[in-house]
């Protein structure tokens, strides 16, 4: 379940043709930036450009106290709301939820993912109809700053990258309060139990209680 298109819906973004033509998800990390680029200059007039290399939809709704830095793309009846801090090389989806005080750096948020309060979320990629509840935070650099190796079933996977947070399929439920250590990768249809500290892999359609406690669900 680490492969891109057992995680996700790629029906379900508008940067499918990014992540379509990689094996692993976090391998689109590195590209986000330049697909935003690429991705802008054939947005119609539906959207309006803010800024530099910033590209709203005319039907999202931005707070005036919202800081929002390019490369970015905003998708349609999505809401920033007050005090979110998009830092740049964002790409969010259409009906997407960014709350107050919720920071976004080099993201692809899916369809439908909502960070509606404190979160923070970095080198990662969410899933549609993923949610992380409140105070829960991708964690995206190891403590000793080494490149960051996903772990699954006693097989390691080296990124390359010294800053991966987490990759969620599509519908994870992240509790309040947990952090996402760097490179974990959480299966579709997963939940996190709230305080969590959760690091490596979650298998699809299954309860995180804690380390060592992983259950499916009935």
């Amino acid at each position: 379940m680490l492969k891109t298109a057992e995680l996700f819906d790629l029906s379900k973004t508008e940067a499918r043709a990014l992540l379509e033509i990689t094996e692993y998800a976090w391998e689109a990390l590195s590209g986000i930036h330049d697909f935003i680029l690429s991705y802008g200059k054939t947005l119609g007039e539906e959207y309006e450009k803010k800024g530099e290399d910033i590209w709203i939809h005319k039907t999202a709704q931005v707070a005036p106290t919202a800081s929002v830095t390019g490369p970015a793309v905003i998708g349609a009846e999505t809401e920033i709301r007050h005090c979110a801090f998009i830092r740049g090389n964002a790409f969010v989806g259409k009906g997407v939820v960014v709350g107050n005080s919720t920071e976004l750096k080099n993201v692809i948020l899916f369809d439908k993912v909502q960070v509606p309060h404190y979160n923070y979320v970095g080198d990662s990629i969410l899933g549609y109809r993923s949610h992380m509840g409140a105070g829960s935070i991708t964690s995206n650099v190891k403590s000793d700053k080494t490149a960051v190796v996903i772990k699954e079933a006693g097989k390691e996977y080296p990124t390359g990258l010294k800053k991966v947070g987490a990759m969620l399929g599509d519908c994870v439920e992240v509790g309040c309060g947990s952090v996402l250590n760097p490179g974990t990768v959480i299966g579709p249809e997963s939940n996190i139990y709230p305080l969590s500290s959760v690091r490596g892999f979650v298998p699809a359609h299954s309860i995180y209680k804690k380390e060592g406690e992983v259950v499916p669900k009935r």
